[in-house]
């Protein structure tokens, strides 16, 4: 149960004044019956002195007993005391309680202690159950006589007087007490209320910041400890707002590098689970979930991944490295670096940063395949010219017929081995950038004509037939001239290759948006499916030995790509096998 701070307060002054309060009643309480008797005693003394002056002027030895009674009962009347006058052989004179007849039955007081006290030293005092009026009471005696003593004079007051009083002040006192207990518990819950209004306005000010607003101030400038706690608590304040801010401030950047970063990363504890992986390896590995304090093998099946984690956790300093290979669904390489975290010479967990080097690895691929395909070109027709050339300079120049026939085969080489390194400038050019095209709104119909023109000659001496199917109202498009033509002259020529005797080509352009599409289509041998997606890499080949036959270089299509790239168009093919093959490319409208 909560109990506010001032109740708390309050409840302890309480207990404090209450156990003070209850020390003084207890001493109180204690000390004040016996105070009542000593002033009634004194009272009494008063009194007896007095009385026995008032007594002394009218008491002789022949005084009658009558008198002396009715003497002792007027005294008793106005004091309010029991009066007893008694002889000095103790035979009772007079007692303000007795009448005539029981005054005579009485016996004599001689004995009693509070006369035998007032004989010998003239006042005598005594507390004992009186006999006579079945009381406890309280004895005051003394002698009377001016010179000698004449008799006794003696005043007494029930105990039952004395207690009666001691109530009475008793209870006087625990009122005054409680009223006091009161009046101070009131003081001390205004007096709580007071101290803990900073402690309420601190703590409302700490839930304010504890929710995110570092404006709230605590407004309390007294010059005391709570002043100093206030001022103490607005500069705490303003220091967790500053190290909040450079806390999100370091987030913050630390996410942004996160996100910008093109690797993969991933971060475990010491247990091997995962804390932290950015957006990049999620998209790598396809998690859609949350992947936080699961094992690496939970997200990704791949034992390699988990076991770099863990040997990394056991690594009390380096880096592991290791190439790895994963399917999702197709085949990625990784190239996966861990490093333990290291504090005070303990590992609190481990950084795995996984690099793609698929697109890498490819090209290096492409780059070997590309050294050994340019060696391989070059080598046959150079081999093929060398040969040849040997062989006439051994003699047969003087054969001129077979001198003809080999001179005729070395300048088909050589002429092959010049279109060879002039595809290879192209594409050279094409791939760095450094192709320069020269852009202008230009007729498309003019440039296919053109292109078809020039290679009539070799379709005749297939038999091909080529058809040239353009709108009239077929736009112009924004092309450099040449290079398109050069893609046309390599769509049409391979097209011409690659369609048996007889067959037909045809080449088409229609609208397509922004763009215009160029359809260069043949009834061909046409090109498996599997070979497609490579179509258009350098120096590839879907039947090397009839490329070579029919003097392909391998790079016509590859610079085609290019060309229309270059154009920010696409390349694409169609074919069935057997049947033909369709080849379009798109170029801006002008």
């Amino acid at each position: 149960m909560r109990i506010n701070i001032h109740y708390k307060i309050t409840l302890i002054f309480g207990v404090i004044i209450a156990v003070i309060l209850s020390g003084i009643y207890i001493y109180l309480n204690k000390n004040l019956q016996e105070y009542t008797y000593q002033r009634l005693k004194t009272n009494l003394l008063k009194e007896v002195s007095l009385s026995k002056s008032f007594l002394e002027q009218y008491y002789t030895k022949d005084i009658k007993s009558r008198q002396l009674d009715k003497i002792a009962d007027e005294i008793g009347k106005d004091l309010g005391l029991r009066v007893t006058i008694i002889d000095l052989d103790g035979t009772v004179l007079g007692d303000s309680e007795l009448d005539g007849m029981e005054l005579k039955e009485v016996e004599n007081h001689f004995y009693r202690p509070e006369v035998q006290q007032a004989l010998c030293s003239g006042i005598g005092e005594s507390r004992r159950f009186s006999t006579t009026v079945r009381k406890d009471m309280l004895y005051i005696a003394s002698t009377l006589g001016k010179k000698e003593p004449e008799g006794i004079i003696r005043l007494s007051i029930p105990l039952s007087e004395i207690d009666l009083i001691s109530n009475n002040l008793k209870k006087l006192l625990i009122i005054s007490l409680l009223s006091a207990f009161i009046l101070a518990i009131i003081a001390s819950f205004i007096a709580s209320v007071f101290i803990s209004r900073p402690v309420k306005e601190m703590s409302s000010v700490a839930k304010a910041i504890a929710g995110g607003d570092f404006s709230k101030r605590v407004s309390i400038s007294t010059k005391d400890e709570i002043g100093d706690l206030a001022k103490a608590f607005n500069y705490m304040s303003e220091q967790i707002k500053l190290r909040i801010e450079e806390v999100t401030s370091s987030k913050s950047k630390f996410e942004a590098v996160l996100l910008s970063m093109s690797e993969g990363v991933m971060v475990v504890d010491k247990e091997g689970t995962i804390l932290l992986m950015n957006q990049t390896l999620k998209d790598l590995f396809l998690v859609k979930g949350n992947p936080v304090g699961k094992k690496p093998l939970e997200i990704v099946r791949n034992i390699e991944i988990q076991e770099i984690a863990d040997n990394s956790l056991r690594l009390k300093r380096g880096v592991e490295s290791r190439q790895i290979s994963v399917f999702l669904p197709e085949e990625r390489i990784l190239l996966l670096h861990a490093t333990p975290i290291i504090r005070d010479g303990q590992t609190e967990g481990a950084v795995l940063v996984f690099h793609d080097i698929t697109e890498l690895r490819h090209l290096e691929k492409i780059r070997q395949d590309f050294v050994a395909n340019v060696s391989h070109e070059l080598r046959t027709p150079v081999a093929s010219i060398k040969g040849y050339a040997e062989t006439l300079l051994e003699g047969a120049l003087e054969d001129k017929e077979n001198a003809q026939d080999f001179l005729k085969i070395i300048y088909s080489d050589s002429d092959r081995l010049a279109r060879l390194i002039d595809d290879l400038l192209d594409l050279s050019k094409i791939e760095s950038g450094k192709l320069k095209l020269t852009l202008k709104p230009t007729a498309l119909e003019p440039i296919i004509k053109r292109v078809v023109s020039g290679l009539n000659k070799q379709a005749k001496d297939k038999s091909i037939k080529i058809e040239v199917n353009i709108p009239l109202d077929l736009p112009d498009v924004l092309i450099d001239e040449i290079r398109i033509a050069q893609v046309l002259l390599n769509l049409i020529d391979n097209a011409i290759k690659y369609t048996e005797s007889k067959g037909l080509i045809s080449i088409s352009a229609k609208e397509k948006g922004k763009f215009v599409q160029v359809d260069v289509s043949d009834t061909g041998i046409g090109i498996p499916e599997k070979d497609l997606p490579r179509l258009f890499e350098r120096f590839y080949r879907v039947d090397k030995a009839r490329s070579r036959e029919l003097g392909g270089t391998g790079l016509g299509l590859s610079i085609v790509k290019h060309i229309v790239q270059a154009h920010h168009g696409e390349v694409s093919v169609k074919s069935v096998l057997g049947e033909g093959s369709t080849f379009s490319f798109t170029i801006p409208k002008a």
